[in-house]
């Protein structure tokens, strides 16, 4: 599969409401072709507004909700996205069997099985009853999702290196947690800048902060576009 260096990149439209988000869009322009939309745009009440918005403009969408409930409950939402012009969409790695509801109605629809977050290390998962490393715990559920018939998953690029090694190249990966000038002090623990996470496997980023809150911020856009390009070249 050959994916462009520029959809590659995943903006995190973080933003409370319509208003906000299309003017991300006109600033952001043609530097960025992939929108992640998720729970604060949900909560504010202009989630598909705007999800209309960027397919209207011929925008990648990437709807990040992370279901996590009974089976046939996420197997209706599912479904219902299914609808939407919608190229990823996100259920946390909990249950098989949730998984597994998920995968059969999910028609066209790319699902995305959360792993571990990139804001919890090894601590916060003991502090949950979960043994082993970030790592570990992402190669365990990476390969439920799989089995489960779920087509990649969200995990850290810290985590790549051991999951390409375990599962191969099938499954596709998406990182979040990205800082393209190194590690900074945020509620982000487990991050890479862009070359590594390309060069440990990643398929997808997303970036969102980073961008955001850069001076320029299509600018950072076109940087972060570059160094994918360099990164695969």
């Amino acid at each position: 599969m050959t994916i462009p260096a520029r959809d590659r990149l995943i903006f995190a439209l973080d933003v409370p409401d319509r208003a906000t988000a299309v003017a991300w869009m006109d600033r952001l322009g043609d530097a960025v072709s992939f929108y992640k939309i998720g729970l604060e745009l949900l909560s504010g009440g202009d989630y598909f507004a705007v999800l209309d918005e960027l397919a209207k403009r011929g925008k990648r969408i990437f709807a990040d909700l992370k279901f996590h409930d009974v089976p046939a409950t996420v197997a209706g939402a599912v479904r219902g996205l299914a609808q939407r012009p919608i190229t990823f969409a996100t259920v946390h790695c909990d249950s098989r069997a949730m998984l597994e509801a998920a995968a059969a109605a999910k028609g066209a629809l790319r699902l995305l099985a959360v792993t571990v977050l990139t804001s919890n290390d090894a601590d916060d998962l003991a502090a949950l009853g979960v043994s082993g490393q970030p790592a570990e715990v992402v190669i365990q559920r990476a390969r439920v999702a799989q089995a489960a018939g779920i087509d990649g998953v969200v995990c850290s690029g810290t985590d790549l290196p051991r999951l390409r090694a375990a599962l191969g190249r099938d499954l596709l990966t998406v990182c979040p947690g990205i800082r393209p000038a190194g590690p900074k002090t945020d509620d982000q623990k487990r991050t890479v800048d862009v070359p590594t996470a390309f060069a440990q496997g990643a398929d997808y980023i997303v970036v969102g902060r980073p961008i955001r809150n850069a001076p320029d911020p299509r600018q950072a856009a076109a940087a972060i576009i570059a160094q994918i390009e360099a990164a695969l070249a």
